[in-house]
């Protein structure tokens, strides 16, 4: 890779972001950074950023992008984010796509590629309605897709533990993928106009999915 790439990944729930961004992060030394943990983060380290959210979510209060923002800004300045990095949560509206403009270009940087993965949602009920991860690391797995090696032993870790998620049955599936759709539609539209916007059709095995999402982050750090 000849320059930091910063990628942003679109998806439903249970389109494969996990999965395939930790492919990526293995393949291309990219680091993941997803929102929620990033606030964790800031507010068990004490930043200045972090103690500001630590307040907002004490009282009960959303955290403002500003801080989010700051947040990012303090992260994507580590080290270890040299070669790029993986936004998942963030943005979720135009305006914070905007933000987001505005700070990366602020440090000479811009949106390398915002990819979305597309799928068909019925198809995408019984994908997350079958799926379960390991409870200690996280390996994502499928009863249909993506079974362990060994029957109840994760690939991964070699964990024993598995866990589902309460609500991975049709009906919140179903109601998620709605809500998705309509969250997103704006983003798409957005990175569309900035020329950045690239769509993989995430229903296919994982390999090929992982090979298409491969060949964009090659083209646009290359």
């Amino acid at each position: 890779m000849t320059k930091s790439a910063v990628l942003i990944l679109l998806g439903p729930p249970g389109a494969g972001k996990g999965t395939q961004a930790r492919m990526l992060e293995e393949k291309f030394g990219l680091v993941q950074l997803s929102t929620g943990d990033l606030l964790r983060a800031a507010v068990a380290a004490g930043t200045d950023a972090g103690k500001a959210a630590q307040a907002v979510m004490s009282a009960g209060g959303l955290v403002s992008d500003e801080i989010v923002l700051a947040i990012l800004k303090d992260r994507m300045a580590e080290p270890d984010t040299a070669k790029g990095v993986i936004l998942d949560g963030f943005p979720r509206t135009e305006g914070q796509a905007a933000a987001l403009d505005d700070l990366l270009a602020a440090q000479g940087q811009s949106i390398g590629a915002a990819i979305s993965l597309d799928v068909d949602d019925a198809a995408m009920v019984e994908r997350v309605s079958g799926r379960y991860t390991c409870a200690n690391c996280g390996e994502g797995y499928h009863d249909s897709f993506k079974q362990p090696a060994v029957a109840g032993v994760c690939d991964k870790c070699g964990s024993t533990e598995f866990k589902r998620r309460a609500d991975d049955n049709a009906e919140t599936v179903t109601a998620r993928l709605e809500a998705y759709h309509k969250q997103t539609a704006p983003l798409i539209t957005y990175y569309e106009g900035k020329a950045v916007l690239s769509r993989v059709d995430a229903m296919g095995e994982i390999d090929r999915v992982a090979a298409d999402l491969a060949a964009i982050v090659t083209r646009v750090t290359g």
